[in-house]
C-alpha cells in the first residue's frame, strides 16, 4: 500500500513541474511575441499621436520649465507635490461622482449598466414609517413585521439591518472611506516620499528635459507589464488560507465591489499588492517625474473602473475583476495574460460574464444584449 502511495506522489511530481514550466514558457512567449509586434509597428501605430505631440511639446516643455523656475533648489517640494495630490484629485474626483451614483440612484439610467444586478442599488420601494423625526432617510429604522404577524397572503417586509433606502450599508461605506483615507495618508505617502531619494540615485525625475512620446509609451508597456506579474503572483499568494483570513479577506468584505474599496485593504496587502507593483517599473525605468505622475494617476482611475460595479460605455470592462470579487478563487491578475496561462480563469469563461468581458461600443448594455441564462427550476 505505501509502495503504490509513494510511486503514485513522485508520478504526479513531475507532472506539477512540468506544468509549471509549461506556464513559464507559454508567458514568455506571449511577451516575446508582444514585444516583437510593439517594436514591428512602433513607427505605423504612433505617427499620428507623435504628429501631436511634437506641435504640443514645445508648449509642455516650457510649462515645465517654468516649474522648475519657481521650485529652483526646491524639486523635492515640486515632486512631493506632484506625487500626493494629482492622482489623489483622479481618484477621489472619479469615485466622488461613482458615490453619488452608489448612495443616490441618480442618474437612474446608470444603474442599467450595474453588473451585479440588485446590489448597490437603491431600494425603489422603500417607504419610511410615518412620524419618523425628522433627518436623512438612512438613520430611520424600520422594524420588521414578525413573520408570525403576517396574514397568510402577506409576506414579511424586507428590511436590511441598517435601515437605508439603499443597498450600500452607510456603516460600511464609511468605514471602507477611512481605511482607504488611512491607507493614502499613512502608508501610499510615505512610499512615494521615500521613492524621490531612490529615483534620484537612478536619474533625477525633477530633470529638465520632458520624456519623448516613444519613450513614455515604452515606459508605459513596462509599467503595464512588471504591474501585471507583481501584482498576480502577490495577489494569489494573498488568497493562500493562511494569508487571506488574517490579511486579505478585508478586502473581499465586498462582494459587490464598488469604487472606493479599490484601495479598501489591510495595510500589509497595501504595501504588498497596491503599492509595489505600481512604483517598482519607474523605479526600473528611472523615469521622468511626468511620467510617474500620468503613471500613478492612470493606475488608480483603472483600479476604481475595475471595482465600480458598473460596465460603462467606451470605458475598460470591469468584469474580470467583479468576478473576482463574486467567486474570490478566479481572475487574479490585471491583464488576464497570467490567468490565462496558470488556467485560473477557466470557470470565469464557461460564463455569461466573460461574453460581456469586452469594450462596450454602443449605449446598450451588455447585460441586455448578452443577458444571463435563464435558472433552471
Amino acid at each position: 500500500m505505501k509502495g503504490e502511495v509513494g510511486s503514485q506522489l513522485r508520478d504526479e511530481k513531475p507532472e506539477q513541474e512540468g506544468h509549471i514550466w509549461g506556464s513559464m514558457r507559454r508567458t514568455a512567449f506571449i511577451l516575446g511575441s508582444g514585444l516583437l509586434l510593439l517594436v514591428a509597428f512602433w513607427n505605423s501605430v504612433t505617427w499620428h499621436l507623435q504628429r501631436f505631440w511634437g506641435a504640443s511639446g514645445h508648449f509642455w516643455q516650457a510649462q515645465w520649465e517654468r516649474l522648475l523656475f519657481a521650485f529652483e533648489g526646491k524639486e523635492w517640494i515640486l515632486y512631493m507635490l506632484s506625487i500626493t495630490h494629482v492622482p489623489l484629485i483622479f481618484f477621489w474626483g472619479l469615485n466622488g461622482l461613482l458615490l453619488v451614483v452608489d448612495t443616490t440612484g441618480k442618474p437612474s439610467f446608470i444603474s442599467r449598466y450595474r453588473i451585479q444586478a440588485g446590489k448597490n442599488e437603491p431600494d425603489k420601494s422603500y417607504q419610511p414609517a410615518r412620524g419618523l423625526p425628522p433627518g436623512p432617510a438612512w438613520q430611520h429604522r424600520r422594524e420588521p413585521k414578525c413573520p408570525g404577524q403576517c396574514s397568510a397572503t402577506e409576506s414579511p417586509s424586507p428590511v436590511r439591518p441598517w435601515g437605508s433606502p439603499y443597498q450600500v450599508d452607510p456603516v460600511k461605506l464609511r468605514q471602507a472611506i477611512r481605511t482607504v483615507l488611512a491607507n493614502q495618508v499613512l502608508i501610499s505617502f510615505p512610499i512615494m516620499v521615500l521613492l524621490y531619494p531612490i529615483c534620484k540615485l537612478r536619474r533625477d525625475p525633477c530633470r529638465r528635459e520632458l520624456p519623448t512620446f516613444h519613450w513614455f509609451l515604452l515606459e508605459l508597456a513596462v509599467f503595464t507589464l512588471i504591474e501585471e506579474v507583481m501584482f498576480y503572483y502577490s495577489h494569489r499568494l494573498l488568497h493562500h488560507p493562511k494569508l487571506y483570513k488574517k490579511i486579505h479577506k478585508k478586502h473581499h468584505e465586498w462582494t459587490a465591489p464598488i469604487g472606493v474599496i479599490s484601495l479598501y485593504a489591510h495595510p500589509i496587502e497595501h504595501v504588498v499588492s497596491n503599492m509595489l507593483p505600481a512604483v517598482v517599473g519607474p523605479l526600473v525605468m528611472g523615469s521622468h517625474l511626468s511620467s510617474i505622475v500620468v503613471w500613478s494617476s492612470l493606475a488608480l482611475v483603472i483600479t476604481t473602473i475595475s471595482h465600480c460595479g458598473y460596465h460603462l460605455p467606451f470605458l475598460p470592462s470591469p468584469e474580470f475583476h467583479d468576478y473576482h470579487h463574486l467567486k474570490f478563487n478566479q481572475c487574479y491578475g490585471v491583464l488576464g495574460v497570467l490567468d490565462h496561462l496558470h488556467g485560473t480563469d477557466t470557470l470565469f469563461k464557461q460564463t455569461k460574464a466573460y461574453e460581456r468581458h469586452t469594450l462596450l461600443l454602443s449605449l446598450t448594455p451588455l447585460s441586455e444584449s448578452i443577458p444571463d441564462s435563464p435558472k433552471m427550476e
